[in-house]
């Protein structure tokens, strides 16, 4: 499938929205305006999670959930020469951040960079060590007193990149994962007649502990459980087969275990079951490492069967993430597939 399959407009807007963990503000307002025209109510509540209803015909109440917040920083420090400290807000790989262009978000957006000692310069033994995260700092080009005019502590970060066509693929920052929204938004596009009360939630800080799941879950209670993600497509040169996890293009994850949750095999073979019956291409993911809002679905009140569909993704957690848009079509068709027939499982 090219990338002309794909709703690159809708794509692009969810992926360049900034949204640091507890600052989702930007991403919810382009979350809510795509959800509303598909659903019968929305609301957001204390933890800034969206849940957006679409009413049914009397059947379980399925809990939809994809996490809006991406990879930040947050300010901690500017310096006497207008240099900002931050803190990470989620799990970075310090090599990642090199020579990479950053928006500092005060009372107005900031391009910044993080840089490095140039290489001339760098003693033997700097040139082999790894960077560590307290070496970070971001330059915004301005003198120490115009940047505390606009920045203070606390302000959020985001890393700056637009999206792009990569051959036959999409590359960004933050698919993770603003491609499970996008995948979640195209599922209810296309949602016809269903007996389930659906309830699709966008939810916030996951890259900190899957804390908006948490809240949201415990007060929606579902009756079933379905989680939008990423998963690693750790399929480029020097990986072992069986260090793959999933491959891209070959279609949509169906989860089966990661480092939260292990999904209940009558899940996991009603979205095999499903996918088969309508032709949509998957794949099973079983990642060692990592978990996703999908926890928080099984754990909900009294418990609730809660399974994953995932994307698969190359170069998590760096801002040139790469994935195929078949492998998003495929997604939103098996979640638009779950949420006709999710009742089965409880039959």
């Amino acid at each position: 499938m090219t990338t002309d399959a794909v709703d690159l407009d809708l794509l692009t807007r969810l992926c360049e929205a900034p949204g640091a963990p507890g600052r989702e503000e930007r991403i919810r307002e382009v979350v809510v305006g795509e959800l509303r025209p598909h659903v019968d109510e929305i609301t957001v509540d204390a933890m800034g999670n969206v849940a957006a209803v679409r009413h049914g015909g009397g059947g379980p109440r399925v809990m939809l959930a994809a996490h809006m917040d991406e990879l930040g920083f947050m300010v901690t420090h500017i310096d006497d020469d207008g240099f900002i400290r931050v803190v990470p807000l989620g799990g970075f790989d310090p090599k990642t951040l090199v020579a990479q262009r950053v928006v500092v978000h005060g009372s107005e957006d900031l391009l910044g960079v993080m840089g490095a000692k140039p290489i001339h310069i760098m003693t033997p033994e700097e040139r082999k060590a790894l960077p560590k995260p307290d070496d970070q700092y971001i330059d915004v080009g301005l003198p120490a007193e115009r940047v505390r005019e606009i920045v203070c502590k606390g302000d959020p970060v985001t890393r700056e990149r637009s999206l792009a066509r990569l051959g036959d693929l999409i590359t960004c920052k933050s698919l993770d994962n603003r491609a499970g929204l996008y995948v979640m938004i195209r599922a209810l596009r296309r949602l016809a007649e269903h007996q389930c009360e659906i309830v699709a939630v966008a939810t916030t800080q996951e890259e900190v502990g899957l804390r908006g799941a948490r809240v949201a879950a415990q007060r929606l209670r579902p009756d079933i459980g379905l989680a939008i993600d990423i998963t690693l497509a750790n399929d480029g040169p020097g990986a072992k087969p069986h260090e793959q996890v999933t491959r891209i293009g070959d279609g949509a994850a169906i989860k089966a275990y990661d480092s939260g949750v292990i999904v209940p095999r009558a899940v996991v073979s009603h979205l095999t079951r499903i996918a088969q019956e309508r032709g949509i291409p998957t794949q099973i993911e079983i990642m060692s490492r990592g978990g996703t809002d999908t926890r928080e679905l099984q754990l909900a009140g009294d418990g609730a069967p809660a399974g994953c569909v995932s994307i698969p993704t190359r170069y998590v957690h760096q801002v040139v993430e790469t994935c195929d848009p078949g492998d998003l079509e495929a997604a939103a068709a098996l979640v638009a597939a779950f949420c006709q027939t999710a009742q089965d499982l409880l039959a």
